[in-house]
């Protein structure tokens, strides 16, 4: 349990049912009345965002999010399989809780696996993935006088856009968060 005058940015929390993670916190003394705690909290299952008020006395459980890292295995249809790097045990995952977090993430890439009393409700891919491009239209002479990007496929089969002069066949640097073209390797 955690009072709401202890907050901390960061702290993950069950209420109403759900977690919540605190992304903002503020302390108010008002000149009359008692002080409160304004806070801005995000669902992270859901991803949607709060803003809620709490008297300093008031306490939330806190709840333990257990992340772990896990190789991703293959697709089997629409259930995605990934082995525990520490105990070699292998979870199956359905496409509804994957998403898109994984179309950068090749096999045997590792991924951080988030869990809430055993339900897994996040996949964190790497940070940057180097990725080969399978598919893109060859630049075109002359038309490199603005910063002019082209779409590209890679390996994986998700979409990316970069400069003009990457061509099929290089290996390229992706920020997995934003899905941006950082460099050639």
């Amino acid at each position: 349990m955690v009072a709401a005058g202890d907050f901390k940015n960061g702290i993950t929390v069950e209420m109403d049912g759900g977690l919540w993670q605190i992304i903002e916190f503020q302390h108010v003394k008002p000149g009359k009345g008692s002080p409160f705690v304004r806070t801005k909290l995000k669902n992270i299952i859901t991803g949607g965002v709060v803003e809620k008020t709490f008297r300093p006395t008031e306490k939330l459980p806190t709840a333990h999010i257990d992340k772990r890292d896990y190789t991703y295995l293959y697709q089997d249809g629409d259930l995605y399989n990934f082995m525990d790097t520490e105990t070699y045990e292998q979870i199956a995952l359905s496409k509804d809780t994957v998403g898109d977090s994984l179309k950068f993430v090749k096999e045997n890439d590792v991924v951080k696996l988030d869990s809430h009393n055993g339900d897994v409700f996040a996949i964190e891919p790497p940070l940057f993935v180097e990725l080969e491009i399978t598919a893109t239209e060859p630049g075109v002479k002359g038309n490199t006088a603005t910063n002019a990007t082209k779409p590209a496929t890679v390996e994986t089969g998700a979409e990316v856009m970069v400069p003009l002069f990457v061509n099929e066949g290089d290996k390229i640097k992706i920020d997995t968060r934003t899905g941006e073209y950082l460099s050639r390797v």
